[in-house]
């Protein structure tokens, strides 16, 4: 998988694209604990993803970047309940992060079904 073509490395590089110039307009007590935090959490999103493109344990990798965006999901409603973003912000992020998540499920699944016919067929041949 090619992570400069594949629509996850799109949707996600565009969410970080958006995000970072959102959080930099945090109010200044904000950036460094939440606003750091957001960052962190998208930040290693698009480094799990691209550890699972390159790696060797893309499982493992998939599931790290499926905990990184259920910590980003919940960290933007705080920063939506904060006030720190708007609501057509918050609608526009959470698109952004839903998309990401169906792309993530799909490339999990098809993972697990990689996983599971290579061990079918193991058991066949041994």
């Amino acid at each position: 998988m090619t992570t400069s073509e594949s629509p996850i490395f799109v949707r996600t590089y565009d969410l970080l694209l958006w995000l970072l110039p959102a959080v930099r307009k945090f109010p200044r007590d904000q950036r460094p604990g939440l606003g750091r935090a957001v960052e962190q959490a998208a930040l290693a999103l698009q480094e799990h993803l691209t550890a699972a493109a390159l790696g060797s344990d893309a499982a493992s990798d998939l599931q790290r970047a499926d905990v990184d965006l259920a910590l980003l999901r919940h960290r933007l409603r705080l920063c939506y309940d904060l006030r720190l973003i708007s609501i057509g912000q918050y609608q526009h992020v959470s698109a952004q992060v839903a998309e990401i998540g169906r792309l993530l499920g799909g490339w999990r699944r098809r993972i697990q079904q990689t996983a599971a016919s290579e061990g079918a067929a193991a058991g066949r041949a041994g």
